[in-house]
C-alpha cells in the first residue's frame, strides 16, 4: 500500500476547501453513516457557514446534525431512518420543517437505507429484499416497489439504489492519500462510500501511510476513491469517537433547550457555528475542563497482525 500510495498526490486540505469543492448546492450528501458514533459535526457546521442550500441529506441515524442543518436552512429533502436528538427525543427544527411542509421526507428503515446504498455501491438499479412489505414506508418512499422473484414466485420489495454526490465520514486516523482506519460501529459507512461520487474524510489524526498499511483490513474505504482528507481533531463532537472521547451528553441536553424555538436556535447557531471560524476557536469554546472530562484515558488500538511479505 505504501508503494502505491506514494505515486498519488496528497489529498490533505482544509475543511473549508473540502466543503467548498465537493458540496455543491443541490447535492445529495450522506453523513452519520456510523449511526450514533463518528458523526461529522465539524463538516456539517462548515456546510452551514458556507450557506449551502437545497441539500438532500442521507443517513440512518444522524444524532442532531441533520436537525441543525434543517434549522440553518440548508436542506430541501431528507432520506433517512430517524431524525432527532438521540438523548432527548425530538429534533425540533426537523419537526417544525416537517409539519410546515418545508422539506421533503423519504422514510427509510435502517435496512432499506442499507439496501439502497448497497445497490448504489454495486452499480445495480435496485436491491430485492423481504423487508417493508405491507408497511407504511411505501406511502412516503417512492423508491420502494414490489417485484416478483423469478425463481420462487414470491413478492419482494425492490429498494431503488441511492448514489450520493458526496459521503462525509469521520475517522480515528487517516493518511494523506485518503486511506482511513475506523474503530467501532461502521453502520452503512462502507456502502455509502462505495456508492458515492466523492468522499470527504475528516480524521482525528493524520498518520503515515506505513501506519495505515500495517493494518490494511482496518481501512474503511480505498484511498483512491477519496476526494479530500481533513485533519479535524474533535471533529465528531458531541458524538463519541472510540479511542478518543465519549459522547458529550450535556451538549445534547443543552441543545434540546436551545432549539425549542427558531429564535432560541438562532442564538445557538450564532454561538456554536457562525461565530466559529477555526478549530481552535471551537475547542476554546468547549473549554479544557470539559474536554478533559470527555477524553478517553486509554488511547490504545488493537495490535496489527503480521501479514508477511
Amino acid at each position: 500500500m505504501e508503494g502505491l500510495a506514494k505515486v498519488a498526490d496528497s489529498k490533505l486540505c482544509s475543511l473549508s476547501e473540502a466543503i467548498d469543492r465537493y458540496v455543491a448546492n443541490g447535492s445529495q450528501v450522506a453523513m452519520g453513516t456510523a449511526q450514533e458514533t463518528l458523526i461529522p459535526f465539524a463538516a456539517g457546521h462548515e456546510i452551514i457557514r458556507q450557506v449551502k442550500s437545497d441539500l438532500t441529506l442521507i443517513g440512518p441515524i444522524s444524532d442532531m446534525l441533520f436537525d441543525q442543518l434543517v434549522g440553518a436552512g440548508c436542506v430541501r429533502k431528507i432520506r433517512a431512518a430517524w431524525i432527532g436528538n438521540v438523548i432527548t427525543g425530538s429534533g425540533y427544527n426537523f419537526r417544525r420543517a416537517a409539519e410546515n411542509g418545508a422539506i421533503g421526507i423519504e422514510d427509510h428503515s435502517v435496512l432499506t437505507l442499507t439496501m439502497a446504498l448497497s445497490a448504489g455501491a454495486m452499480g445495480v438499479p435496485f436491491m430485492p429484499t423481504s423487508t417493508a412489505l405491507g408497511s407504511d414506508l411505501y406511502t412516503t418512499n417512492t423508491g420502494l416497489k414490489t417485484v416478483v422473484c423469478p425463481f420462487s414466485g414470491k413478492t419482494l420489495t425492490a429498494v431503488a439504489a441511492i448514489n450520493p454526490d458526496v459521503t462525509i465520514i469521520h475517522a480515528q486516523r487517516a493518511d494523506r492519500f485518503g486511506n482511513a482506519h475506523v474503530w467501532g460501529n461502521l453502520g452503512v459507512t462502507r456502502e455509502a462510500c462505495l456508492a458515492s461520487r466523492h468522499i470527504i474524510v475528516t480524521a482525528e489524526e493524520i498518520v503515515s501511510a506505513d501506519i495505515i498499511s500495517s493494518d490494511p483490513n482496518r481501512v474503511v474505504t480505498p484511498g483512491f476513491l477519496v476526494s479530500a482528507v481533513v485533519h479535524a481533531p474533535w471533529g465528531a463532537h458531541p458524538s463519541p469517537v472510540p479511542g478518543y472521547y465519549n459522547r458529550d451528553h450535556q451538549a445534547f441536553i443543552d441543545y434540546r433547550r436551545d432549539s425549542k424555538t427558531t429564535e432560541i436556535f438562532s442564538g445557538w447557531l450564532k454561538k456554536w457555528v457562525k461565530d466559529i471560524h477555526t478549530e481552535e476557536e471551537y475547542l476554546a469554546l468547549l473549554g479544557a475542563e470539559r474536554m478533559a472530562g470527555l477524553k478517553l484515558k486509554n488511547h490504545e488500538f488493537s495490535e496489527p497482525a503480521d501479514y508477511g511479505y
